[in-house]
């Protein structure tokens, strides 16, 4: 039960300029490990996220998601993403924004199971706001929330902590670690973070479009 990427290319056209995106990229994210994802801006990464969830498909090679057909068919409790924009419903408060996936996977109490997921990350305190009545650290913290609150399979997220500081990406990495992947959640980051890179069990780099370090 593994979430892998084999041979994964993906080309764009920048005008007449081809952009070779992923060149033949390989990755393997386990159950119960943390995988950081590494590379400068342009080296392939979100590319590479997308093509791991659905949201692009590769030019050739091949993404495997357990118990989906394709990566688009995998459902939120198969793998969760945390994206770059959080993507929160400002009609809904905190607590109802992370009871979403919870509510559609028949949670008996999803809004319960909401603010005790949000409390894990030190948000209970804010359950009733409204996202545009929070900081944007509290927001990326909620978007968090909103993917583990089934306790997916696999969570993805991209640069989770990117607006947090130290102390509070600390505290969000030890709970991917401690809670999500101690029970069996495998977690693929990306990230400039250190913090991030401290709490890898692996870190993959990304150079160009290719694997350079594993």
């Amino acid at each position: 039960m593994t979430l892998t990427a084999t041979d994964v290319s993906k080309t764009y056209r920048r005008g007449r300029e081809q952009v070779h995106a992923l060149r033949g990229v390989s990755i393997a994210v386990r159950p119960g490990e943390v995988v950081a994802l590494l590379g400068r801006s342009g080296s392939g990464k979100t590319t590479l996220l997308n093509c791991l969830l659905g949201w692009e498909t590769p030019d050739a090679g091949s993404v495997q998601v357990p118990g989906a057909p394709t990566p688009a068919a995998a459902d939120w409790s198969t793998v969760a993403v945390v994206p770059q924009r959080f993507g929160l419903l400002d009609e809904l408060s905190l607590a109802d924004n992370v009871a979403l996936p919870a509510r559609l996977a028949g949670a008996p109490d999803p809004r319960e199971t909401a603010v005790a997921t949000l409390g894990t990350l030190r948000l209970a305190h804010l359950a009733d706001r409204m996202p545009d009545e929070v900081s944007l650290g509290e927001q990326q913290r909620t978007a968090i929330a909103r993917a583990l609150v089934v306790r997916p399979s696999f969570l993805i997220a991209d640069e989770p902590t990117g607006r947090l500081d130290e102390e509070l990406s600390t505290h969000v990495l030890t709970t991917l670690r401690e809670v999500y992947a101690a029970a069996g959640t495998g977690v693929l980051v990306a990230s400039h973070d250190p913090v991030v890179v401290a709490a890898a069990d692996r870190v993959v780099r990304l150079s160009d479009g290719q694997v350079v370090d594993d």
